[in-house]
């Protein structure tokens, strides 16, 4: 391990702060007409929002002086820990059911989602398996299968709940990492056709997955039920034109968009900030993004190159797919806008995952 140096990425750490401090904005004004209506106080999310991020920032600046090769040691406590979370979440009466999914644990508000906790773990494990196996992972049998099979039982999982958002994520994150280590591109096409037809059969399986992906192609066509979410979301983004409605006077967030300070804030920023709102937010994001990627190019290890690879690699999934659902792009799917929608487990983890960046980019050179 090379010399530590005095200060973390500066401008890693600016950016954070700077996406974190924009979201309990928008979270307060998208949830303060919900919030007053449901609870009597406009700042019902705000404040748990602002605890979240709380906790949060001390994990973040705890991490950040926690050397990064820690985790490589603990990375199989780390997964048996989620592992066993995924199970008891599942167990009736100990897991929380929301929006028909099993995959809190907790009381009342204050809850942890196992699955949130599950991708950070594999991320680590995953970076030790490639640091310690990279000459193998051109072998199907002896590197790439053994590096996706724990992936796909925590998929399957995670999919018991069901969360098909939050297994999306992950398998897409690993997915990055292992490419980025070498795997072969003929593989990954072998691979990839047979999770094509597994996430068919998941489709066929399920009516509402199959909803969802008929309302995607045209909301229109169900207006009231499974396209309701897309049209409220366009209707808010559309009307924003290039400024915004201006801070605070969102029409969608009065009871048109469906709580709308989780899954779809994004919508709400567009339509209160407009265009230029929304580019500054991906501007934000981009620049996050490419100082992650200078610090896992000047990590000292392989094993600093690949974590700092799935954690931005995880970031850019998850942006890529919030907002892609949000714009109407892709089909609706559960997952958090990172840094800005409102969710604890969801924010902290997120944090915490910069924190360990944080680390690797005190030894990192560049």
């Amino acid at each position: 391990m090379t010399a530590k140096k005095s200060t973390p990425d500066f401008i890693l750490v600016i950016l954070t702060l700077l996406l974190l401090t924009i979201g309990l904005i928008m979270v307060y004004s998208a949830s303060a007409v919900w919030a007053t209506y449901k609870f009597d106080d406009s700042f019902y999310f705000a404040k748990r929002q602002l605890l979240f991020a709380g906790v949060g920032v001390v994990a973040m600046f705890f991490i950040m002086n926690i050397d990064y090769w820690t985790w490589r040691t603990w990375a199989k406590v780390l997964i048996i820990v989620c592992f066993f979370l995924l199970i008891v979440v599942l167990i009736p009466g100990v897991g929380m059911e929301r929006n028909g999914s099993r995959s809190w644990i907790g009381v009342g508000a204050f809850s942890i989602q196992p699955s949130e906790f599950m991708k950070l773990a594999m991320i680590a494990f995953l970076a030790k398996f490639l640091s310690e196996n990279q000459k193998k992972i051109t072998s199907f049998k002896k590197g790439l299968v053994p590096s996706l099979g724990l992936v796909f039982i925590a998929f399957g999982m995670i999919m018991l709940q069901p969360d098909l958002g939050t297994a999306t994520v992950m398998v897409g994150t690993c997915t990055v990492m292992i490419f980025i280590a070498g795997a072969r591109i003929s593989h990954f096409i072998a691979l990839g056709l047979i999770g094509l037809g597994g996430f068919v059969g998941l489709v066929l399986s399920a009516p509402y997955r199959m909803k969802r992906i008929t309302s995607f192609l045209n909301p229109w066509e169900d207006p009231l039920g499974s396209g309701f979410q897309i049209i409220q979301s366009l209707y808010a983004i559309g009307p924003g034109g290039l400024f915004g409605l201006g801070l605070g006077q969102s029409r969608q967030k009065f009871f048109y968009l469906p709580e709308p300070q989780t899954d779809f804030i994004f919508a709400i920023l567009a339509e209160e900030l407009g265009f230029i709102g929304g580019s500054f937010i991906l501007l934000l994001f981009s620049l996050l993004l490419w100082r992650g990627i200078r610090i896992a190019l000047g990590a000292p290890d392989l094993f600093g190159s690949f974590i700092a690879v799935g954690i931005i690699a995880m970031v850019a999934i998850q942006v890529m797919i919030n907002i892609g659902v949000v714009t109407g792009l892709m089909p609706v799917t559960g997952i958090t806008l990172p840094f800005l929608s409102y969710g604890g487990s969801s924010l902290t983890l997120m944090l915490m995952a910069v924190g360990v960046l944080l680390n690797v980019s005190r030894y990192a050179r560049y």
